[in-house]
């Protein structure tokens, strides 16, 4: 009984050590991976209105934060500026005057991301989009069921539509056409109401940010109020992983701005991305995605006399190495980069097409 006794006392210690040298294993394994520092240093790139957003992900990151916190965190700096009409509050308002968010993340190490498009009264779509991630099995939640998704966390509603935003709507609705009852202010004499549409340009602003962090993990986010005076409801590029956002953390990252309907018919952060991983550098492989969408736009409305798209797009990448770059159609552009740097600065993105100078008068 006692021999017994012991043969099993015996088989059930054996297993159990095997059990924890097992489980040992694997939670040192995932430690390893989830703590060790890569050689390659941190980096973080966006948009040229990310400055103060790559300054502050930087430093979040030099602390030991994880990318994906560290840019959402950036990037909340422009959505929360009224003075930056093109992202969260502040935003410029869809054709009916109401301000209408898309955003996207994805997380390198986890594989795993998140979306929001088409919500209203949250001026930190970044944020919810995160949560789609964490705390749902979706991927991307839009309008009425995005906005009950983050009041259940606790989000609070607000009105996004800032004063300066609400004028820029009524001046667009003032000059949109001859043949409606918007005017704008005007006298007797006045000719021509509603040629002011054509100097006016339509907003395409964003903000994309990816970085790099100390364990060498990659994450991207990028997040919008779209194109300014939409039909309700529009969704461009930036809530769609694989067009206006794309992570892999073997290869590296990439988003853009700009033209959010030509991007969505190339789906081209996810193509440069490829391209790096065929070993293309990222600036290469912004390029390379600029001349698809060139060769890709047919529509006669799109293209000017010579035949060149007459939108902007523009694209970000960085890759595992640390290497990073940009491209964008038309000559002119910029990205913010920090390397490590208390301030990042402004680096000028490669381009297709050489914007010709402007006759003097």
């Amino acid at each position: 009984m006692d021999n017994s006794m012991n043969r099993r006392d015996f088989i059930r210690s054996a297993m159990a050590a095997g059990m924890s040298a097992v489980i040992g294993e694997s939670a040192g394994a995932f430690q390893q991976s989830g703590t060790t520092r890569s050689a390659v240093k941190p980096l973080v790139i966006s948009s040229a209105n990310g400055l103060q957003a790559t300054a502050k992900a930087m430093e979040m990151i030099q602390q030991g934060s994880d990318a994906l916190d560290a840019i959402v965190a950036g990037v909340n700096i422009v959505e929360d500026d009224p003075k930056d009409n093109s992202v969260g509050y502040g935003g410029l308002p869809n054709e009916e005057g109401v301000v209408e968010l898309d955003a996207s993340v994805m997380h390198g190490p986890s594989g795993r991301g998140g979306a929001v498009a088409s919500i209203r009264n949250i001026k930190n779509p970044s944020k919810v989009a995160k949560l789609v991630m964490e705390r749902s099995d979706h991927v991307l939640i839009v309008g009425e069921g995005a906005l009950r998704f983050a009041k259940a966390h606790g989000f609070q509603e607000q009105n996004l539509l800032t004063d300066d935003s609400r004028e820029i709507w009524l001046k667009w609705k003032e000059t949109m056409s001859t043949n409606d009852d918007w005017l704008p202010p005007h006298d007797i004499e006045s000719k021509d109401i509603g040629e002011g549409l054509k100097s006016f340009l339509r907003n395409h602003g964003t903000i994309n940010c990816d970085a790099i962090d100390l364990r060498g993990n990659i994450s991207g986010c990028t997040t919008t109020s779209g194109l300014a005076f939409k039909i309700p409801g529009r969704v461009g590029d930036s809530p769609i992983l694989g067009a206006g956002l794309y992570v892999d953390n073997e290869v590296g990252a990439a988003g853009s701005t700009g033209r959010g309907e030509s991007n969505l018919l190339a789906c081209s952060s996810v193509m440069i991305v490829e391209y790096m991983r065929q070993g293309k550098s990222p600036e290469q492989a912004c390029i390379m995605a600029c001349e698809r969408v060139a060769k890709q736009t047919k529509e006669k409305r799109l293209l000017d006399d010579k035949g060149r798209p007459k939108f902007g797009l523009n694209f970000y990448a960085l890759n595992k190495k640390g290497e990073f770059g940009g491209a964008t159609l038309w000559s002119g552009g910029k990205f913010a980069v920090n390397t490590g740097e208390k301030e990042s600065r402004l680096v000028e993105l490669a381009f297709l097409y050489k914007r010709e100078p402007r006759a003097s008068n």
